[in-house]
């Protein structure tokens, strides 16, 4: 198959890093897995749902839409590449009765389609929805590819719901509550062989709400996407220095779920860090923290751990991580500074 010309040759990484170590898995070294969660869990809907239609800006491979477009070539447009109509035709697909699954990459949805989502779906609460690849930094190919500030852009767009799944276990509950849900949504999405988390911890996914995955009375980490995957190795570790940390997943970033942050950050005690795949400019901790401004909570200590107000550097993901805190490793060093 072509190489999409969006799928570019890597460039020059740090250290020298091959193409393969920069585009790898999420998943640690023995983690569990689940191939392409979310073209099959859009498959197996569309066999009750005529009205799901899926569009791609020439993405459908490296988004896992293919396997929707393989199972119903008759309900899937190849838009090329041109992600302000492949947003605009979502939108005349929406207005028609149909469900139309947009999908590209958080970048070019975020930098370069931004208008037509908020003029011809958001404004018009259109029932589109949005799932876009290489969320934060989820890849190795430098700031082109990058959508560090996803969030940041999109938190200000009215109706629109904006949603930040764990782990292939939740991604496959999200695909039908999206589906069903009536207005437009904006899905951070995983790609490929997907880490497998949540499961263990018997946890469903429910519209809205954030969910404590397991208490701790030293720390509290609220955490959204990978973030909270990273956040429970971080506890297990701390959990060896006789740090009792607890973990709050907030799946959906917009709405937040104001409620729940607040009771939890309410218990008191326990320093609150909130961890995120993205910018420290404008994304959950941002939200977070207004929100405790605004309702005069005031935890023991808070501290954010997120990407750098930068364009940040090619090279393999796990480097990557490590270099700008967002690994586990780096997490615990910095939640141990802070105590």
């Amino acid at each position: 198959m072509r190489r999409s010309k969006y799928e570019k040759p890597a460039p020059r990484a740090a250290g020298g890093a091959k193409t393969s170590a920069m585009i790898a898995s999420l998943a640690a070294p023995g983690q569990r897995t689940k191939p392409a969660p979310f073209g099959n869990a859009l498959v197996e809907l569309a066999k009750t749902r005529p009205d799901l239609v899926g569009l791609s800006a020439d993405l459908a491979k490296y988004t896992d839409l293919h396997i929707f477009a393989q199972a119903y070539p008759e309900r899937f447009y190849q838009m090329g590449m041109a992600e302000q109509l492949l947003m605009s035709a979502a939108a005349g697909l929406a207005r028609e009765g149909f469900t139309p699954i947009a999908t590209t990459y958080a970048v070019f949805a975020a930098r370069r389609a931004y208008d037509f989502i908020c003029l011809a779906i958001a404004e018009e609460n259109l029932n589109v929805k949005i799932a876009c690849a290489l969320p934060g930094l989820t890849t190795g190919y430098g700031p082109s590819h990058q959508a560090t500030e996803d969030l940041a852009i999109f938190r200000g767009m009215p109706n629109l719901t904006i949603l930040d799944p764990c782990d292939a276990h939740e991604l496959e509950q999200v695909v039908p509550a999206m589906v069903e849900h009536q207005g437009p949504v904006y899905l951070r999405l995983m790609r490929g062989n997907v880490p497998l988390v949540l499961d263990e911890y018997g946890y469903t996914f429910e519209w809205g709400r954030a969910k404590t995955i397991r208490d701790g009375r030293d720390v509290l980490i609220i955490s959204s996407g990978l973030m909270t995957m990273r956040a429970l190795e971080v506890a297990q570790a701390l959990g060896d220095d006789r740090v009792d940390v607890a973990v709050l997943h907030v799946p959906t970033i917009k709405p937040l779920d104001e409620e729940t942050i607040l009771r939890e950050v309410g218990r008191g005690g326990r320093l609150v860090v909130v961890a995120e795949n993205h910018s420290v400019i404008g994304g959950l901790g941002e939200a977070v923290a207004g929100l405790l401004l605004r309702t005069g909570t005031v935890p023991p200590g808070y501290r954010q751990i997120g990407l750098p107000d930068e364009f940040l550097d090619a090279g393999a993901l796990p480097t990557l991580h490590e270099r700008y805190g967002i690994s586990s490793q780096a997490m615990a060093r910095s939640i141990r500074s802070w105590l």
